[in-house]
């Protein structure tokens, strides 16, 4: 039985209490985002409403995703993970009574969920840095493998759930379990005892929030490898996500069956994910992000396989292709910053990770249905992979990122806030 439980679990107790809370509030989470929306019609609102409670979701990471990296590497990680749960299960729950109760508005929503991701934005860096404070440096490649697999099968069963359960229950009952995953993700954070982040160098909150987030930028901006693989990422996120977001969709309605063959594409990408984890679990590449910069060209191709697919089977077929790549790339990308960014400042060059990728894709959002009603929805989407792709590529053009070692090695320190103004 025990070799059924992979060894990083059996042998590294913090990191199995971590992933234990983890894994089912990314459950909820696929949950979320399936129900929310229905949430939002189900009490009379109209797409535009949909629109606007997703967005009050996402603008407060974006104002708030560097405040969460300084205070994570400020303070204790985990203490501001459990914070910020406890903040999203009563916003969510907030918003599963309201409508369980027949008494939500879309205001309501609105407010609650611009609340909800105010939270989110500090877990992200802190989850990022407390990684490498529960798993050894040999062991964060299996880790973060590990928590790509949760991800992956949860954007395969969460769909699932979420459907049922808003026929049974309504969407209030869907996003009552949302929010009984972060109660439980908060239980498990209480008894985690990692050990305490370095605090070297620049002595974070010695030289207040500005001197700290600049500190935080010269980690990015003096690793050529950061600051370009953040670079491709941005062109990923804003470019060729929008493929799948917004226009695969709109192709799915004309031509696939509508929601239907969607599904079919989104499911066999989940099990491509599933499979690409798997792998990376195993997988002890020599030279980790120069394999990672291919899989993101591989995954680049999402639009143009989108758009030129000649049937809905070989698309699915396809599509789980880039699947594998997209898990591939981000377990080699987050392992990489948590191996080669020091302790001290790994929350907040994280923070600057999530806002140049993440925090960007609204606009590529915004922008990809009028540009494809300007001038097609199939050369929109070419267009998209022929941007994507190179910007890829690219990476594999910059030294540092063909060169970068999958272990640790001993390197000139970056000169800090105290030291520069010394």
């Amino acid at each position: 039985m025990k070799k059924l439980v992979p060894a990083v679990l059996r042998e590294e107790p913090q990191f199995g209490r971590l992933f234990a809370g983890q894994s089912l509030s990314m459950l909820g989470d696929r949950v979320s985002m399936v129900a929310l929306p229905f949430a939002v019609l189900s009490i009379g609102g109209s797409p535009a409403d949909v629109g606007l409670v997703g967005a009050a979701a996402l603008l407060p990471m974006l104002l708030f995703t560097l405040v969460g990296g300084v205070w994570a590497d400020r303070f204790a990680r985990h203490r501001i993970m459990l914070v910020s749960d406890l903040v999203r299960f009563a916003a969510q729950g907030a918003v599963a009574v309201l409508l369980i109760a027949g008494v939500a508005e879309v205001p309501h929503l609105v407010v609650l969920m611009a609340v909800f991701g105010s939270a989110s934005a500090f877990f992200m860096p802190a989850a990022t840095g407390l990684l490498p404070l529960v798993v050894p440096a040999d062991r964060l490649r299996e880790a973060n493998a590990l928590r790509g697999l949760v991800m992956s099968s949860a954007l395969v069963v969460g769909p699932a759930v979420a459907g049922l359960l808003v026929w049974l229950a309504g969407p209030g009952g869907a996003l009552a379990l949302d929010a009984v995953s972060f109660a439980v993700s908060a239980a498990f954070l209480v008894r985690l005892r990692p050990r305490p982040a370095q605090r070297t160098g620049g002595a974070p909150g010695g030289s207040g929030f500005l001197g700290e987030l600049r500190d935080g930028w010269r980690h990015v901006s003096s690793r050529s490898w950061v600051w370009s693989g953040m670079a491709a990422m941005s062109v990923y996120h804003v470019v060729v996500l929008p493929s799948i977001f917004v226009l695969g969709p709109v192709l799915a309605e004309r031509e696939w069956g509508g929601a239907a063959g969607w599904s079919a594409v989104t499911a066999a990408f989940g099990i491509g994910s599933v499979l690409g984890d798997l792998w990376a679990y195993r997988l002890r590449p020599a030279r980790p992000l120069a394999l990672a910069a291919a899989a993101l060209a591989v995954a680049s191709c999402q639009a143009l396989i989108i758009g030129a697919g000649p049937s809905l089977a070989v698309v699915a077929v396809l599509e789980a292709v880039t699947g594998v790549a997209v898990s591939l790339f981000f377990v080699l990308w987050e392992t990489s910053l948590q191996t080669h960014i020091p302790e001290q400042a790994l929350s907040r060059v994280s923070s600057y990770d999530h806002l140049l990728s993440s925090g960007l894709m609204p606009l590529g959002l915004l922008v990809a249905g009028p540009v494809a009603t300007a001038f097609g929805l199939r050369p929109t989407l070419y267009a998209m992979t022929a941007i994507g792709a190179p910007a890829a590529l690219m990476l594999l053009c910059v030294p540092a990122v063909r060169r970068l070692p999958g272990r640790a090695e001993p390197a000139e320190p970056v000169p800090t806030v105290a030291a520069a103004a010394a």
